[in-house]
């Protein structure tokens, strides 16, 4: 059975920061896909690396 529209039960996020409705994408090499798919949290990982990698470029003034 499908869940119905604003339904009070569905599944619930619980994250920190609201989402970008456009998604940030790249090529990686061939099969980190799949590597990257058995890392246990790998997106909130990738985001957390990505601030840091922000804040570095940033600090250095090269932003």
């Amino acid at each position: 059975m499908p869940f119905r529209k604003n339904n009070k039960i569905g599944a619930k996020k619980f994250l920190s920061k609201p989402l970008d409705a456009q998604p940030i994408c790249f090529k990686g090499y061939q099969g980190q896909k799949e590597q990257l798919k058995t890392v246990p949290n790998w997106q909130e990982r990738v985001r957390a690396f990505i601030d840091e990698l922000i804040q570095e470029s940033t600090q250095n003034g090269k932003v």
